[in-house]
C-alpha cells in the first residue's frame, strides 16, 4: 500500500481514489472470508452465493496497489541504498510490529479468560481450537521472517512488497533504456505466464520444462506481480488518455469478460467439494488473464475521474497518508464489523460491504487519529 507521493512529484488525485477503491475492496475480501469458510457459509447456499459474487468483484484490489507503486517509485530516481533504506525500512517495522500483535492476540484472549472460539471469530481461518499458549505465539513470532499464518493473512501482501522492492533498483535500470517497443514484448511474455496456471492445471504440470528438480520454466523469468508494476508504468508513460466513450468501450467488455471468467470459475471449483486449497483459488489467482483485464479497466476508468473539490481532495490526502496502517490494522476488526452486520440484521447480500464499510470507517479513524496527536511514533506504527 504504497502512501505519499516522492517529494518531487505533484500529487495525483485521481492515484488517490484508485488507492482509496482499491484499499476498500481488499478490506471488503477479508470480510467476504466467513462467506466462504465458515461452517455457516457451507450449510446456507446464499452465503456461498455471495461470497462468490463479491469475491469475484473484488479481485482486482492488489494489483491495483502494485500498479499504483509502478507509477510512483518507477523509474527509481535514487541510489539503491537511499531506495532500500527510504521503502524497505518504512514498511518492515510496520510490518513487524502488527505482525507480532496479530500473534500475540490468541495468547491475550487466554489472559483475558476468553474461550478460543474467540479467536476464529475474530480470524476467519483459525481453527476452532486455536492454541492460546504463549509458547506458541512465540513460536509464530520467531518465524515472522519467512511466513505468515492464519493470524496474519494480510501479510502476504508485505512479503510481495518487499520483494518488489528488492527487485526495483535492477528493473529500473532496464526499464530507463527500454523502448517503447521493448515494454511491449515484456508486458505480450508476461501476459502468457497469467494463463499457465490454468495450463498447468488442466493441460500437464510439466509444460515448459518444468518437472520434480525444476520450477523454473521457459516463461519463468516474466511472471509474477513484477508485470503489474510495468503495466502501471506503460499506461500512464505510453498510452495516450482515451475520451470517456473509448474508455467505456474497451473497459466494460474487459471487466465483464475478466468477471464472468471468474466467477464462473470459482463457482465450477467450490462444486467439487473434494477440490483443494490450490484449486479452490485458482481462479481468484492475481496473476491471472480474468484478473490482469478487471484490473485494467477499473485503472483505466478511475484514471479518467477528475476531482475539483478541494475537501475532497484533502480526505483522498488523508486516506492516502492512513492507507497503510488501514490495511495493517482492518483484520483485528473485521470479526467485529460481521458481527454488527449480523447483529443488526443486515441482508446478506448487503453484509460484506456493510461490515467493510464499519472496519474501514473505525480504522481510518483510529489511524487518522495516532496521526494527529502522536504523529511521530504512528509514523513508525503505520509507516
Amino acid at each position: 500500500m504504497q502512501q505519499t507521493l516522492p517529494t518531487h512529484q505533484p500529487r495525483i488525485v485521481w492515484l488517490d481514489l484508485l488507492r482509496l477503491f482499491a484499499i476498500f475492496m481488499v478490506i471488503c475480501i477479508h470480510c467476504s472470508d466467513p462467506f466462504n469458510v465458515s461452517p455457516e457459509a457451507r450449510a446456507n447456499p446464499e452465503f456461498n452465493l455471495w461470497g462468490g459474487i463479491y469475491g469475484s468483484f473484488l479481485r482486482p484490489c492488489v494489483p491495483l496497489f502494485v500498479m499504483i507503486t509502478g507509477i510512483l517509485l518507477l523509474p527509481v530516481k535514487m541510489s539503491f541504498e537511499t531506495f532500500y533504506k527510504k521503502r524497505l525500512l518504512r514498511i518492515a517495522v510496520p510490518f513487524i510490529i502488527w505482525s507480532i500483535l496479530y500473534n500475540l492476540f490468541p495468547w491475550l484472549t487466554g489472559i483475558l479468560g476468553l474461550s478460543s472460539a474467540t479467536i476464529s471469530n475474530v480470524f476467519a481461518y483459525a481453527p476452532a481450537d486455536a492454541s492460546q499458549s504463549l509458547g506458541d505465539a512465540l513460536k509464530n513470532i520467531i518465524l515472522i521472517p519467512f511466513q505468515f499464518n492464519v493470524y496474519t493473512v494480510p501479510m502476504w501482501y508485505l512479503y510481495m512488497l518487499i520483494g518488489l522492492y528488492l527487485y526495483m533498483p535492477f528493473f529500473s535500470a532496464w526499464l530507463e533504456k527500454a523502448t517503447t517497443k521493448q515494454k511491449k514484448i515484456f508486458l505480450g511474455c508476461w501476459s502468457v505466464t497469467l494463463f499457465l496456471p490454468y495450463a498447468y492445471t488442466f493441460l500437464s504440470s510439466g509444460l515448459f520444462g518444468l518437472s520434480a528438480w525444476n520450477t523454473f520454466g521457459t516463461f519463468y523469468y516474466f511472471a509474477g506481480f513484477n508485470g503489474y508494476l510495468l503495466l502501471g508504468h506503460f499506461l500512464i508513460k505510453e498510452v495516450k488518455e482515451w475520451s470517456w466513450n473509448q474508455t467505456l468501450a474497451v473497459t466494460l467488455p474487459m471487466f465483464a469478460i475478466g468477471y464472468a471468467i471468474t466467477y464462473m470459475g470459482f463457482k465450477a471449483m467450490t462444486a467439487n467439494p473434494n477440490c483443494s486449497e490450490e484449486e479452490l483459488e485458482l481462479f481468484f489467482l492475481y496473476c491471472s488473464p480474468n484478473v490482469a483485464l478487471m484490473t485494467a479497466a477499473v485503472f483505466l476508468v478511475i484514471r479518467k475521474v477528475k476531482i475539483k473539490s478541494e475537501r475532497m481532495i484533502t480526505l483522498l490526502a488523508n486516506i492516502t497518508k492512513c492507507g497503510l496502517g488501514i490495511y495493517m490494522s482492518h483484520y483485528f476488526i473485521v470479526g467485529f464489523g460481521y458481527a454488527t452486520a449480523e447483529a443488526i440484521n443486515v441482508p446478506i447480500p448487503l453484509r460484506i460491504p456493510v461490515t467493510a464499510v464499519i472496519a474501514f470507517v473505525i480504522c481510518w479513524a483510529f489511524v487518522a487519529l495516532c496521526y494527529k496527536y502522536m504523529p511521530k511514533y504512528s509514523k513508525w506504527i503505520f509507516g
